[in-house]
C-alpha cells in the first residue's frame, strides 16, 4: 500500500506549498517548503523527537544533540534542527543506536545536575524532567560541579534580582538565555569559559540585579529547566490564603485569559476567563477583579495627559511614551535616561488598581476599617514584580503572580481546572472593563485604546473604533495616522524601540509612542506559558481582539464604574486627587534622585533598614531640625527611623497614606513632604559604591518633623 504524502509547511500550517521538497521520515512520505529543516519535516510527518536547545524563534544551536537522526548516506547521525530537509532524502528517528544514545546524553546532563526535583519551581514543566522520565534514565555517572574551580567569581546562585532567579546549577547550556537577551538587544547575560566550565552569566560577573536587565523576562520563557525563573511567590500567597486573617483580593491582567488554559492542555489562545475567575475563588480569594477595569483607567488618565502635552498644558516632552510596561521603563531609566521627560506619568493598570483598592471607595466600603487587604495580582510579566517593588508604589501590590505560577499553584491546590464551568464573572466595583481595555494584552492595544479615547474627546466623529495599523505580533514598529492630527507609533519588543531610538526622527515623526518590551506585547511576557509554537502569538492574539469584538462596550470613556469612580472620588482625569493616586514619577537609575526617592520611600514606610542600606558605613543624614540634628552611621539612620521618628497612623481601609512627593515628575531632588511642606535635598553619593555618603535637607521653613 503507497501511503499518501504529508503536506505541510515549517510551521506546520496546512496548505498548498509553493517550493515543495519530498522526502522519507520513518518509511512515510512527507513534503515541506523548501528551507525547511529535517526538524520540521520529522514533525511534519507526526513523529516526535527530542529537543532541549531548540526554539524556533532562534538560529539553531544544534548542541544538546538529542535530536539526532540517521539519514541514509550520511556517515553519523545529523541534528534534525540544524539540517536542511533535501529531496529524496530517507530520515530514520528511532532506531535503537540513537535511542541508546539519547540515554547516555541525558545521563551526562544528569550527572551536572542536582536532581532536586521534588522541590523544584518547574518540576512538571521541565523538558530534562520530561525526557528522563520517558527514557527511564538512571543517575548513574559521577557527578561533575557545575562552573569553574578556578573562576569562583562566576556566580553559580544568584537571587538579587527582584524578577528572576539564576540557579546555574540547573543549567543545561542549551543557550537559549543567551540568544533570548541577545534578540531583545539587552545582552545582560553571555557564555563564559568552555567545556566543562562553560557556564552562562552576567555582565561582568555582576549580579543581575547590578546589570542592564530590564526584567522582561523572555530568558525564563525558554530556558528549558530551572535554570532561570520568575522570583517565586505562590509560596506566600498560599500562606495568606490558609491562614485566613485577611481579606484577600486578586486581579487578573488581559492577557492571562486567553493564555492559562495552556497549562491545562486547552488549545492555545482559548478565552478561559470564567475558569480563571472559578479556579481563584476556590484557591479562597475574597474578591476577584478585573486589571482591565484599571486599563480603561489609565486611558482615561494617559489620554488626557496627552492632550494635555498637546496643548502645552503639562510637564514633560513630546512624543509621550506609554508607561504601562515596567520592562520599557526599567530600559529607560538604566539605559536611556535622556528620555525620562516622554515618559507619561500614569501609573501601569496593576499599579492603578492596587492604589483604587486599598484608598478608594471599594476599601471604604467593604474591608474592615483597620484591616489592610492583601492584594495579588495575576500578571502574564517577570518585570511586574519589579515594580510592585518600585519606591512610592511598594506595598499597594503585596504579590505578583505570573501566569505560569498561577497554574501552578491551581495544580498544588488539586482544582480541576479543565473540569471548571467558565461561566463566572468578575466581582463589582472594580470588575468592569471594555474591549480596549482588553486588547492591553497586544502589542498596539494600548495604543489603539488610547485613540479611541482620544479621538472622542477631540470631537472627530467619523473615526474609526478599530485601529488596525497598531495591531500585530512580530517584532517592529507600526504606525497609524490621525488625519489632522498626527502620527503614533506602537512598538513591539525592546530591541525594535533600541533601533527606533538609534536616530532622533521619531521625534518629529510621532505624537505617542507605545512600547511593550516583549514581543507581542503582553501575550508574550516573560511570565506566560512556554510554549514552541511558532504561531503561539498569533493564537492569543486572535482570542484577544475577539474579546474586543464581542464586547458590549469598546471605549475605555464608556466604562461605568470609570465614571463612577471619577463621580465618587477623582473629580476628572488629571485632577489633584487622581495625581496622587494614579501617577507616579522616574529618575535615572543611581542617580542622586533615584537614591533620594528611594529613601523617602523607606522612610514612608518606616523601613530603617531598607533605608540604612542606601547609605555608606559612615554616611551622614542632616535632618536639619533642632529635634534630631545630623545622623551619623548607617545604625543610628537605622534606629532613628524605626524607633524616634513618630509612628505611622493606623492603617485605615479607602484612606490614602500621605506620602513625599517629588515637585517634578522628571527631575530635580524638591520634595513636598507629608505635611505639605517644600523641601529641597542635597544628596551626595560614593563614587565607588553609589550609596549616599551625605543627605542634608533645607526645609522652606523650620519644622521638627521628617
Amino acid at each position: 500500500m503507497i501511503k499518501p504524502v504529508i503536506q505541510m509547511t515549517s510551521r506546520a500550517a496546512r496548505k498548498i506549498l509553493s517550493n515543495p521538497v519530498t522526502l522519507t521520515v520513518n518509511g512515510r512520505p512527507v513534503q515541506v517548503e523548501m528551507g525547511a529543516t529535517v526538524l520540521d519535516a520529522v514533525r511534519a510527518a507526526g513523529s516526535r523527537i527530542p529537543t532541549l536547545c531548540y526554539h524556533p524563534e532562534f538560529k539553531a544551536r544544534a548542541v544538546c544533540r538529542m535530536c539526532l537522526v540517521d539519514m541514509e548516506g550520511e556517515r553519523r547521525p545529523q541534528p534534525a534542527c540544524h539540517t536542511l530537509a533535501e529531496e529524496g532524502a530517507i530520515v530514520n528517528t528511532d532506531t535503537d543506536e540513537l535511542k541508546a544514545f539519547r540515554k547516555v546524553d541525558l545521563q551526562f546532563l544528569l550527572a551536572r545536575h542536582p536532581n532536586e526535583c521534588i522541590r523544584c519551581e518547574v518540576a512538571g514543566n521541565c523538558k530534562l524532567q520530561d525526557l528522563v522520565e520517558e527514557y527511564q534514565v538512571e543517575d548513574l555517572m559521577p557527578k561533575m560541579q557545575r562552573g569553574s574551580l578556578e573562576h569562583p567569581e562566576h556566580r553559580i546562585h544568584d537571587h538579587t534580582s527582584p524578577s528572576i532567579w539564576r540557579d546555574m546549577d540547573k543549567c543545561i547550556e542549551c543557550g537559549l538565555c543567551v540568544d533570548s537577551c541577545s534578540a531583545q538587544k539587552i545582552d545582560a547575560i553571555g557564555f563564559v569559559e568552555r567545556g566543562k566550565g562553560m557556564v552562562p552569566v552576567p555582565t561582568f560577573d555582576k549580579p543581575l540585579c547590578q546589570t542592564g536587565c530590564i526584567s522582561c523576562g523572555q530568558c525564563t520563557l525558554v530556558c528549558p529547566v530551572g535554570a532561570l525563573i520568575e522570583r517565586p511567590d505562590w509560596q506566600r500567597v498560599l500562606e495568606v490564603l490558609s491562614s485566613k486573617r485577611r481579606t484577600t483580593v486578586v486581579q487578573t491582567a488581559p492577557a492571562t485569559r486567553v493564555s492559562i488554559g495552556e497549562e491545562f492542555g486547552f488549545e492555545p489562545g482559548t478565552i478561559s476567563t470564567g475558569r480563571m475567575i472559578q479556579a481563584l475563588r476556590a484557591l479562597g480569594f475574597d474578591y476577584v477583579f478585573d486589571t482591565g477595569f484599571s486599563a480603561d483607567l489609565t486611558i482615561m488618565e494617559e489620554a488626557n495627559e496627552l492632550l494635555a502635552r498637546l496643548r502645552g498644558e503639562r510637564e514633560g516632552k513630546l512624543p509621550l511614551f506609554t508607561s504601562c510596561c515596567p520592562g520599557w521603563i526599567n530600559y529607560i531609566e538604566i539605559h536611556r535616561p535622556d528620555l525620562l521627560p516622554h515618559l507619561s506619568t500614569t501609573k501601569s493598570p496593576q499599579q492603578m488598581h492596587a492604589a483604587v483598592t486599598k484608598r478608594g471607595p471599594f476599601g471604604r466600603n467593604a474591608i474592615p476599617e483597620s484591616e489592610e487587604p492583601f492584594v495579588v495580582s495575576i500578571m502574564p510579566c517577570t518585570a511586574k514584580k519589579d515594580e510592585a517593588d518600585r519606591p512610592g508604589m511598594r506595598g499597594d501590590v503585596d504579590a505578583v503572580l505570573t501566569t505560569r505560577e498561577l497554574a501552578k499553584l491551581i495544580r498544588h491546590c488539586k482544582i480541576p481546572f479543565a473540569s471548571l464551568s467558565n461561566d463566572d464573572s468578575y466581582d463589582s466595583p472594580l470588575g468592569e472593563s471594555t474591549g480596549a481595555a482588553a486588547i492591553f494584552g497586544a502589542s498596539g492595544g494600548v495604543l489603539e485604546a488610547a485613540l479611541r479615547t482620544a479621538v472622542h474627546a477631540l470631537g472627530i466623529e467619523d473615526a474609526p473604533i478599530e485601529f488596525k495599523e497598531c495591531r500585530g505580533v512580530d517584532r517592529g514598529v507600526k504606525v497609524a495616522t490621525i488625519p489632522g492630527v498626527g502620527s503614533v507609533a506602537a512598538v513591539s519588543s525592546i530591541a525594535s524601540a533600541i533601533d527606533l531610538l538609534s536616530n532622533d526622527s521619531w521625534k518629529d515623526d510621532y505624537l505617542m509612542i507605545e512600547v511593550m518590551a516583549c514581543p507581542g506585547g503582553c501575550l508574550g511576557g516573560g511570565g506566560e506559558p512556554k510554549s514552541d509554537d511558532p504561531n503561539i502569538l498569533e493564537k492569543r492574539a486572535k482570542s484577544i481582539y475577539q474579546i474586543d469584538a464581542d464586547a458590549t462596550l469598546r471605549n475605555s470613556h464608556d466604562n461605568p464604574e470609570v465614571q463612577q469612580l471619577y463621580k465618587d472620588m477623582l473629580d476628572h482625569p488629571l485632577s489633584e486627587k487622581s495625581e496622587q493616586l494614579l501617577h507616579t514619577v522616574y529618575s535615572a537609575r543611581g542617580s542622586p534622585r533615584e537614591k533620594l526617592f528611594q529613601f523617602l520611600d523607606a522612610v514612608d514606610h518606616r523601613d530603617g533598614t531598607r533605608a540604612a542600606d542606601l547609605f555608606t558605613k559612615n554616611g551622614v543624614w542632616n535632618t536639619n531640625t533642632p529635634l534630631y540634628g545630623e545622623i551619623y552611621g548607617k545604625e543610628n539612620i537605622k534606629s532613628l527611623i524605626e524607633s524616634k521618628l513618630p509612628a505611622l497612623p493606623p492603617y485605615s481601609a479607602g484612606h490614602a497614606r500621605l506620602k513625599h512627593r517629588f515637585v517634578s515628575n522628571v527631575e530635580g531632588t524638591n520634595i513636598v513632604a507629608p505635611d505639605g511642606q517644600n523641601i529641597h535635598f542635597d544628596v551626595a553619593l560614593d563614587d565607588a559604591t553609589g550609596r549616599i555618603k551625605s543627605l542634608k535637607r533645607i526645609p522652606g521653613e523650620s519644622t521638627t518633623t521628617a
